[in-house]
């Protein structure tokens, strides 16, 4: 935990601009507000379900977020005569628009439809795509990645901090300990419960004969991957691949459009998101590697999950 508060403070010391961070503030919550009010995300976004045109949607929506942010850390740093010159780098563009080329993507993809069609009986076919859309972000965010990182001129991080090198678990988990608590307590929450558990009823294990747990495991390590590509993307690509060209600066455009990422979820975790995100860009930048961020995100998402699935067999 030291570890950890050292860590955030020190770059607190280091990075904190107050027009920057204020109008930054000022403009996701302006954001959040306007896409809570008019449920952009689910409404507008989602009505394009099934289509190729939902990735350009999504892409759009995080263009806004990631260059609104920059904007603002551009407009700012001018009146203090510290240009940002980041923008000036071929790298910066090709790294930024990749990333939220590969969110856009991944956000509208939607062929796992018809593979699970093509590969599950009907009567499996609910938990086969449960599974494939957890699995969706091997080809949308691992595989692009890779391919970018083939060009990256930085490798002392492994694929944007895809190593094992100078690793150290255990301020997270007590970390996660402290966490836990507050897991509880929102599960008593009822948008938790109508969003959570994400592993949703279906009757594979009855028609294949197996145990019940057996099912929900293989969903529940298809849904932490994709926690694992998460943090890849968010923490790995657009803090860690883009900090050749941004330095410490690639932590607050990550961390709104991080924000803009949870805008279908309770507007609980939306804020949440901000502070967690912020925490993950800040490790990932000092430690160059994306394990701690990938031990909290999975942590918290599976004790989200044993949370609800109690909830459910406590109102049984």
């Amino acid at each position: 935990m030291g570890k950890i508060f050292g860590l955030l403070r020190q770059f607190l010391a280091d990075d904190f601009r107050p027009a920057c961070y204020a109008l930054t503030a000022g403009f996701l919550a302006v954001a959040t507000a306007l896409n809570y009010h008019f449920d952009f995300e689910d409404s507008v976004i989602d009505a394009y379900n099934g289509r190729e045109i939902r990735m350009l949607w999504y892409f759009l929506l995080y263009a806004v977020a990631y260059y609104g942010t920059v904007g603002l850390d551009v407009l700012t740093a001018r009146r203090r005569a510290a240009p940002a010159t980041y923008v000036r780098e071929p790298r910066f563009w090709l790294l930024s628009l990749a990333g939220l080329a590969i969110l856009g993507i991944d956000g509208g993809f939607y062929y796992h439809r018809a593979a699970a069609e093509a590969v599950f009986a009907p009567e499996t076919r609910v938990w086969g795509h449960q599974v494939l859309v957890n699995l969706n972000s091997v080809w949308t965010i691992l595989l692009p990645c890779a391919l970018l990182y083939a060009v990256h001129p930085d490798r002392s991080a492994g694929m944007f901090g895809l190593t094992t090198h100078g690793t150290d678990l255990r301020p997270y988990a007590a970390l996660l300990l402290l966490m836990a608590p507050l897991i509880a307590w929102a599960s008593f929450q009822p948008d938790f419960l109508a969003v959570y558990p994400s592993y949703k009823t279906n009757d594979a294990a009855a028609v294949w004969g197996v145990p019940a747990w057996l099912t929900a495991l293989g969903f529940e390590l298809a849904y932490g991957w994709d926690f694992i590509a998460t943090e890849l993307l968010f923490r790995g690509l657009l803090v860690i691949g883009l900090a050749v060209a941004m330095g410490r600066r690639a932590v607050l455009p990550m961390v709104v459009t991080y924000a803009f990422l949870h805008f279908g979820k309770p507007l609980g975790e939306t804020i949440g998101s901000v502070f967690g995100g912020y925490i993950l860009g800040v490790i990932a930048l000092r430690t160059r590697n994306i394990w701690g961020g990938v031990a909290i995100h999975l942590g918290v998402a599976w004790l989200m999950e044993i949370a609800a699935f109690a909830q459910i067999g406590l109102r049984k």
